[in-house]
Order: C-alpha cells, then structure tokens, then sequence
C-alpha cells in the first residue's frame, strides 16, 4: 500500500462465495449450508466476513475506501455481516444492493461513504439472452451520484456471466452484457459528453477480449484522451506487473477492472485519474505458495469442497481519484 494516501478511493473486490447459513429455497444454495457439501457453519461464514472487512480497512490506508463494489455476495444479511459484526461497524457504510435473478443468489453491490457520496439515481440493469425476457443471472448495478467535491459520477459495478462451459462457448453472454452496458453509458454521453464514468467489475474476460474492447469499446489508455470515449486501465496495469487479479491453471489473468471516460482523466471537474491510477492490491497474507504450479495465487476460501480459510480467489483492485490541482502525483 502506498503511503500517500489519494483524495478518493474506490474498491473492488470479488470476495469468492459469501453465503449466509440459512437455506433460501427461492435460490441453489444447498452447498453453502451447515449440513451441505461444503460445511459452511456459522463460525466460517464469521471468519470470512472478518477477512473481507480486513481488506477493506488496509485497502483504505488511513481512511476508509470512500466507495466499495462487491460481487458473489449472497444478499444484504452478508453485507450486514460485513459491516456490523466486524471492525467496520464503526464505519459509516450504506447499502445499495437488491436480489438478483441468479440461480446461485449471488449479487453486486455497493457500499459508500454517506458523508463522500450522495447517490442521485440507481438501476440495476437487467441481463437476458436470445431475446429472452427471463434472466437467470445478476443485473449490472448503475449508481450515479455526487461526491462531496460536487463531481458526479457515474458507477457501474459488474460481474459478468462466467466461462464455465468454455471461454467461447459462454462468449455471448458476456457479449450480451457488454451491448447492455454499452446502451447504457452511450444514453449518458448522449446526455453530457463530459460525463465521468467508472465502469468497474469481474468480467470474467480479459481487456483485449471481444467483449470489452470491441463491443464495450474499452480502448487501451494512450497519451490523448476522448472525452466520451472508455479507456481501460486494467489493460495499463497488466503490462506492468508480474501477477494479476486471478490465476487459473497457473497463469495470472486480470478479470477484475477499471473502465473510465476520458472525461475523468481530462480533469473535467475536480477529481480526476490517470492510467497509473489503478492498483493491484496483493499483501502477503491474500497469497500463498503455489504448489500446483509456480509462484504465488490468491489465499482462498475453498480448493473445490476442501475448506482453505483464506479470503478470496481474486485480489481486490482499486482506484485513487485526485484533485486537478494534484494530478502531478
């Protein structure tokens, strides 16, 4: 973690599973039960909240992060769990979240600081396939709200249908969920071209995938920047670092991301960012050694149906915001 600590800071974090203990039969919950294929007592269920709410605070530095976007959180009770039965409970976090369609019950949502972030308008965007009016799986959250700069922003939080089944056999789901999301940030250029815009998420596909950087339109950052164009910064962080936000099969790969306008690193208002912005957050104790492949990988909470005790699959990532004024920094 770096010392400097930025004027904004806004977390992402796919925290693996995060399952309350009581068996919701409207969804596929059975195996995260006391007496279900993985044992998920109380006691782990405590434990894994504790964990998510240690990250957040050294994510934080010597504040807390002002915005957090979460996915594979189960429902509100688990958010609960994080910010009242730990630590955080003397935080000053809100909820914006609501069930998704997901078969499995797991959703997004976003915390926020209630004194750094005053939500205006909110929308969980609903995802169908092949003309489709039925969803099965989670909605992309649109939050746009003002900061207490008076910047407004526009935030998406995204966990995009995964490749179970194979990376091109699933590719249309997740093209299905960059053309929702496309719509919906091309309707806000339309009504301000200097919108600022942070796209952020498990994509479940890598920056030069189709997805993003053909029909999302996410481009590689550069040294000009179109106001209404997406840039993304995930794409400037994996070429300069040596591990990433997951590893599969032994190769580091970074699903998790940080799209933005260009508006945002145009300084069009007070708070803006650069392509250096965006950060891996990877303390020793999210990793361990790899004895499957080389290296390290992600200290996580389950190897298949053998409880690990560790915190995620994924590394969080996050996003420092400064002032115009400080963007020499």
């Amino acid at each position: 973690m770096d010392e400097l600590r930025s004027d904004y800071r806004i977390l992402f974090y796919n925290v693996e599973n995060l399952f309350d203990t009581k068996d919701d039969s409207l969804k596929n919950d059975a195996e995260f039960l006391p007496q279900g294929k993985k044992f998920w007592t109380w006691k782990k269920y405590q434990d894994k909240c504790s964990k998510i709410a240690k990250v957040i605070m050294a994510v934080g530095g010597w504040e807390l992060p002002e915005i957090i976007g979460l996915c594979e959180i189960e429902n509100k009770r688990t958010l609960n769990g994080i910010l009242y039965a730990t630590p955080l409970k003397k935080a000053r976090y809100k909820i914006i979240h609501k069930e998704s369609p997901d078969h499995r019950g797991i959703d997004v949502a976003l915390l926020y600081q209630e004194d750094r972030f005053f939500p205006l308008d909110t929308l969980f965007l609903k995802l169908t396939y092949d003309g489709s009016d039925h969803s099965t799986t989670r909605e992309i959250l649109y939050v746009k709200g003002a900061t207490h700069t008076d910047d407004t922003l526009h935030l998406f939080v995204n966990h995009w249908p995964s490749r179970w089944g194979g990376q091109l056999e699933s590719e249309y789901k997740r093209l299905a969920a960059a053309n929702l999301l496309r719509r919906k940030v091309d309707s806000i250029f339309n009504q301000c071209s200097k919108a600022k815009i942070i796209i952020m998420g498990d994509f479940n596909d890598y920056p030069n995938n189709k997805s993003l950087s053909k029909t999302l339109k996410a481009s590689v950052p550069n040294k000009e920047f179109k106001d209404n164009d997406l840039y993304n910064l995930a794409s400037f962080l994996e070429k300069n670092n040596s591990i990433a936000s997951h590893k599969y099969q032994g190769v580091w790969g970074m699903l998790d991301q940080f799209i933005v306008s260009g508006a945002l690193m145009n300084a069009n208002g007070i708070l803006q960012v650069q392509p250096k912005n965006m950060h891996l957050f990877a303390p020793d104790y999210l990793l361990e050694t790899d004895n499957s492949y080389k290296g390290r990988r992600p200290f996580r909470t389950y190897i298949g149906y053998k409880y690990h005790g560790g915190f995620s699959d994924h590394l969080p990532i996050y996003l420092d915001l400064w002032r115009a004024l400080d963007d020499e920094k």
